[in-house]
């Protein structure tokens, strides 16, 4: 019987131009399959499948590469519906994720 899995992807970009700092991606990716080790397998696939290379604008090769497969849960509320819960995540320490997330920091990009 197929589930509907998400999965949580950890991306960086990293580029050998003077000053870059790399920047993460976190990727919330939703998934069929039958099993959670399908959906990892193909967690791991659809993360490998966007690594990329390009020269930005400046010219400067910029490329993104998978770290991790961070998570792959069952979707919480099935059918999918409106306002459906798809994933929770619980933390214990508010600052480290408030400096961490940048919509909340109030830091640009």
């Amino acid at each position: 019987m197929t589930t509907m899995y998400v999965a949580v992807l950890l991306t960086e970009a990293t580029s050998e131009a003077v000053g870059h700092e790399p920047l993460y991606a976190e990727d919330f990716v939703l998934l069929s399959a039958d099993n959670e080790e399908e959906a990892r397998a193909k967690a791991l696939a659809r993360g490998k499948a966007q690594e990329t290379s390009y020269a930005n604008e400046n010219g400067d090769l910029i490329t993104w590469k998978l770290l991790h497969v961070v998570d792959v849960n069952e979707v919480l509320d099935t059918p999918l519906h409106d306002g459906a819960d798809l994933y929770t995540r619980h933390f214990r320490d508010y600052r480290a994720y408030r400096a961490f997330e940048p919509l909340l920091s109030g830091k640009p990009l």
